[in-house]
């Protein structure tokens, strides 16, 4: 049985038809392979990300309680730093009362002396009256 050229025109025609029909769906499900395959990787690049970030986030937390660890020691060391000044402080009012004391004494030693110049300049001159009397009478 020879077929003819109508038959195999006819023949090619079904099978085009029944292709077309067949090749969109199998095209459809590759396509939809694909997009679960592409879905699926973005999952798991999400997945990665998420992970990444909280990876960050311990890592940012850690160097944020070093960062206060630091301030709490610079803290303690103004601390030390304010008790140190004001045991300096302490120190200078003493010595301005020392000083102050002092400059009593000087200031006591002064009137002091002054007194006694008075006295020696009054003896001076009533001996040097005395010596005038003596040699006037003489």
């Amino acid at each position: 049985m020879a077929l003819e050229q109508e038959d195999i025109v006819q023949i090619q025609g079904l099978i085009t038809q029944s292709i077309q029909h067949i090749v969109p769906e199998v095209t459809n499900v590759r396509y939809e392979l694909e997009l679960k395959h592409q879905r699926e990787l973005m999952l798991t690049g999400f997945g990665r990300m998420d992970q990444r970030f909280l990876e960050m986030q311990e890592n940012m937390k850690q160097r944020f309680d070093q960062v206060e660890k630091r301030f709490e020691q610079v803290e303690k060391r103004f601390d030390q730093m304010d008790k140190r000044f004001e045991q300096v402080e302490k120190r200078f009012e003493q010595v301005d009362k020392r000083f102050e004391q002092q400059h009593q004494e000087i200031m006591g030693i002064h009137s002091d002396i002054k007194l006694l110049m008075r006295w020696m300049f009054g003896a001076l001159v009533g001996v040097a009256g005395l010596i005038v009397a003596i040699l006037r009478l003489a």
